[in-house]
C-alpha cells in the first residue's frame, strides 16, 4: 500500500539529497589508461581533499591509490588541463600540480619507489606538460609543453622529447614548434612516424585546425612533415584525435563533408583523406582539455573500432567494422559517453545516464566484438547515489522554438520529484534554468545530484543547449559566432517561456544560473531581458572588455570571435548596462581564478549594490576557475537556494540554511 503524499508548496519539500551529499559525491573523472598487466588506472579529483587529483589502480574487487599524498596529478597547460597522466607498461608519467614538473613512477610492485622528476625545476609552475606518450624507440617521453617563463599571455607551446635518464635532468628537446598550439602527439608502433594536431590564432581547435604527420630520423629528429588535413583553405574542418592502428594506418576525426565530426582515414601513398563512416552525429567533442579519447582500436581485432557518438541529445556505443562499412550499436545503460579505453577482450567506458552518475564500466565483449557478455560498473563518482533513486527526477529531452524561423534549440527539463510530497494542483513550480559554460560546451541530461538537490525540494530545473552548444554539428555550434549575448540569451529566454506556456513552470518564479560563460549569459539575460526574477553567477563574466584584455593565451581571440565588433563589446556588456538590471543577483567567485578575474565579480557587485538592488557576493580563497573544495561546493548550493527562496520563491526552505548578508535586503 503506497504512502499518501503530503501536500506542501513547491520549493518547501524536505529531501535526503542534502548539500553534504552533493558536495561529498562530486568526484571528477579525469582520464583512464591500462597498464601492461591489463589493469585499469584512472585519475579522480576529490572535493573532500581540497580538489586533489589522484591516480588510482583498480582491480575487479579493490582499488588502490597510486599517487603519494604529497602529490596531486594535474596540469595547467592551456589553463584547462587534461592529459595529466599516461601509462606505458608498468610506468606512470604525470604532471604534478604544485610545481607543474613532469614525473615518472613505477607501479610494478607493491612497494613502489617514489616518483622521480624528469623535467627541470624552475622554482614554480612556469612550464606545464600535457598529453604525452612513451617513445620506446628512443626511451623518451614525447609531450606537449607550455612554456610560461617569459609571459603567461604569450606562452610558447611546443612538442618536446623528455629524456628518461633520471640522473641528469635537462631541458627537453624541441621536436615540433612554430605554431600557437599543439595537441595529440601520437607515435606509430615503430616510433618512426608521429601525428599531431596544431592550430593557430584566432581559431579555437574546434574552429579550424590541422593534422600533420612527421617522419622521425635515426637521431630522433622530425625530418619530414606532411599536412594530412586542414591545409586546404576551401575546406572548413577541425581534425582531431589522430590514432595509429597496429597495421600502421592513421585514423582521425574531422568535420569536413557533412559538418559533423566523423571518422576518417589517411591514405599515405596518395596523401588523401577518405571517410570511414558518415553519419549526422558527433563522434567527438570540443577539445577544451587535452587527451580526449572518443574511439579505440579493439585489442586483438583487426579493422574493428569501438566508438562513441552523440545524436539528438543521446550518446551511443558502437563497433565500426571497416571491412563491412557497418556500425553496430552495443546496448548499454549509459546514455552519455565520454572516453573509451581498450582492455583485454573488453572496453572501459566512461559514461552516465539519468540514474547513473559519471562512472567507469567494464564492457566485456565476445570474440567477434559483436555482443556484450558482461557490463559492470567498477567506479562511480557517487557510489551511494542509488539509495536516493526514488527521489530522482528523470530528464525530458525537449526541442523548442527559438523565435528565429526554422531554428530550434534543445534542453533537458527536470520536473519536481519527491515520493513524499506533492503540491496543490493550482500551483506551478518555480523554475531554475541553467546556462552551461564554454559557451562551446553541452548539457548532457545525465545524473547530477546538484540538479536533484533542486528537483527533490520541489523546483523544476532546465538545462539548456542554446545555439552555439556542441553535440549538434558545426552549423548549430556556429550560431553563436559574433552573436554571444544574443543567441544564447534569446534561446534561454525562449526555453523558459516555452515551459511556462506548457504549464511546466511558474512565470513569476523564473530564476537563472550559470558558471563561467554561463554566468555571462545569466547576467546578460538579467540586463537585457525581463524574463527572470533573480539570477546566480558562478565565476561568471561580467565585463566582456576586461575578459578580452585578461584572456589567457588559449582563449586570446575566442571572445573576439564570439562577440564580433567593438560596438558589440560595449552593447552586450552587462557592466555597461547596470541600470537595466531590475532583479536580485548573487555572485560566487574564486580568488585564484586566472580565466575570469575576481575583479569582475567585485565590480558588478558594487555597481548593483549602488543601484539599490538586492545583491550578495561570496568569495573563496584558494579556488580557481571552477570550485573544487567540498565545503565551497556545499555553501554555493545552499546560498543559491536560500537566495532564490527569500527573494523569489515566497516559501520557506525545509533545510536550516543560514543566509549570507544580502545588501539592500537584510
Amino acid at each position: 500500500m503506497s504512502q499518501q503524499k503530503l501536500t506542501a508548496p513547491y520549493g518547501s519539500w524536505s529531501s535526503p539529497i542534502t548539500s553534504d551529499v552533493v558536495s561529498g559525491a562530486g568526484k571528477t573523472l579525469c582520464g583512464t589508461a591500462v597498464d601492461s598487466f591489463g589493469r585499469l588506472l584512472w585519475l579522480e579529483s576529490r572535493p573532500t581533499e581540497s580538489g586533489r587529483s589522484v591516480v588510482v589502480k583498480g582491480g575487479d574487487d579493490e582499488a588502490t591509490d597510486i599517487t603519494p599524498k604529497e602529490f596531486s596529478v594535474r596540469t595547467l597547460a592551456n589553463e584547462y588541463g587534461g592529459g595529466d597522466f599516461s601509462v606505458s607498461g608498468d610506468t606512470v608519467f604525470f604532471s604534478n600540480y604544485d610545481d607543474q614538473r613532469l614525473y615518472m613512477q613505477s607501479i610494478g610492485s607493491k612497494e613502489s619507489p617514489p616518483p622521480v622528476a624528469l623535467s627541470p625545476d624552475f622554482g614554480g609552475p612556469l612550464v606545464a606538460y600535457a598529453d604525452g606518450v612513451f617513445d620506446k624507440r628512443f626511451n623518451r617521453y614525447i609531450t606537449v609543453r607550455e612554456d610560461r617563463r617569459e609571459s603567461v599571455s604569450t606562452s610558447v607551446t611546443t612538442i618536446v622529447a623528455v629524456e628518461l635518464d633520471e640522473s641528469v635532468i635537462q631541458d627537453p628537446k624541441v621536436l615540433i614548434s612554430g605554431n600557437d598550439f599543439y595537441a595529440f602527439p601520437r607515435l606509430d608502433n615503430d616510433g618512426k612516424r608521429i601525428a599531431w594536431i596544431e592550430w593557430s590564432h584566432p581559431n579555437m581547435p574546434w574552429d579550424r585546425s590541422q593534422l600533420w604527420v612527421g617522419y622521425i630520423s635515426d637521431n630522433g629528429d622530425v625530418y619530414k612533415r606532411v599536412c594530412v588535413a586542414g591545409a586546404d583553405p576551401t575546406i572548413v574542418e577541425s581534425p582531431t584525435e589522430p590514432k595509429w592502428s597496429s597495421e600502421g594506418e592513421l585514423f582521425f576525426i574531422t568535420d569536413r563533408n557533412i559538418g559533423f565530426w566523423n571518422l576518417h582515414k589517411w591514405v599515405e601513398a596518395d596523401n588523401k583523406v577518405v571517410p570511414v563512416y558518415s553519419l549526422e552525429a558527433e563522434f567527438t567533442r570540443p577539445s577544451w582539455v587535452y587527451s580526449i579519447n572518443s574511439y579505440e582500436m579493439i585489442n586483438g581485432q583487426k579493422r574493428l573500432i569501438a566508438c562513441s557518438y552523440r545524436q539528438k541529445g543521446r550518446s551511443y556505443l558502437g563497433v565500426l567494422d571497416m571491412n563491412k562499412n557497418a556500425l553496430t550499436d552495443l546496448q548499454i545503460p549509459f546514455t552519455d559517453l565520454r572516453n573509451i579505453t581498450s582492455g583485454a577482450n573488453c572496453l572501459y567506458v566512461e559514461g552516465a545516464s539519468a540514474i547513473h552518475p559519471l562512472s567507469i564500466a567494464k564492457v566485456t565483449l565476445d570474440d567477434q566484438a559483436s555482443k556484450i557478455l558482461d557490463f559492470k560498473v567498477i567506479w562511480s563518482s557517487s557510489p551511494t547515489s542509488s539509495k536516493y533513486e526514488s527521489y530522482f527526477s528523470s530528464p525530458e529531452f525537449i526541442e523548442f522554438p527559438t523565435g528565429v524561423p526554422g531554428e530550434n534549440a534543445y534542453a533537458y527539463y527536470y520536473p519536481p520529484a519527491n515520493p513524499m510530497y506533492e503540491a496543490s494542483k493550482e500551483e506551478k513550480p518555480p523554475l531554475l534554468l541553467e546556462s552551461h559554460g564554454g559557451p562551446t560546451d553541452e548539457a548532457h541530461g545525465s545524473l547530477n545530484l546538484n540538479i536533484q538537490f533542486w528537483t527533490s525540494r520541489g523546483w523544476a530545473f532546465v538545462d539548456v543547449n542554446y545555439g552555439g552548444s556542441s553535440g549538434y554539428g558545426r552549423k548549430f555550434r556556429e550560431r553563436l559566432l559574433k552573436n554571444w549575448g544574443i543567441v544564447d540569451v534569446n534561446d534561454c529566454c525562449s526555453c523558459a517561456q516555452f515551459l511556462v506556456k506548457s504549464g511546466k513552470a511558474d512565470g513569476e518564479r523564473l530564476c537563472i544560473t550559470g558558471c563561467s560563460a554561463g554566468g555571462y549569459t545569466t547576467l546578460a539575460a538579467l540586463a537585457f531581458k525581463n524574463i527572470f526574477k533573480a539570477g546566480a553567477s558562478l565565476f561568471g563574466v561580467a565585463d566582456l572588455k576586461m575578459l578580452k584584455e585578461q584572456s589567457v593565451k588559449f582563449e586570446a581571440y575566442y571572445i573576439d570571435n564570439l562577440v564580433g565588433s567593438e560596438n558589440a563589446f560595449v552593447e552586450r556588456n552587462p557592466m555597461n548596462s547596470v541600470n537595466q538590471f531590475s532583479c536580485p543577483v548573487i555572485l560566487f567567485q574564486g580568488l585564484e581564478d586566472k580565466v575570469v578575474n575576481p575583479e569582475q565579480a567585485r565590480i558588478i557587485y558594487k555597481a548593483l549594490k549602488s543601484k539599490g538592488l538586492p545583491v550578495a557576493l561570496v568569495e573563496y580563497e584558494g579556488e580557481q576557475h571552477g570550485f573544487r573544495m567540498a565545503e565551497n561546493i556545499k555553501f554555493t548550493l545552499e546560498q543559491q537556494m536560500v537566495f532564490f527562496a527569500r527573494l523569489v520563491g515566497h516559501f520557506k526552505v525545509a533545510d536550516e540554511f543560514k543566509s549570507v548578508k544580502i545588501d539592500n535586503f537584510d
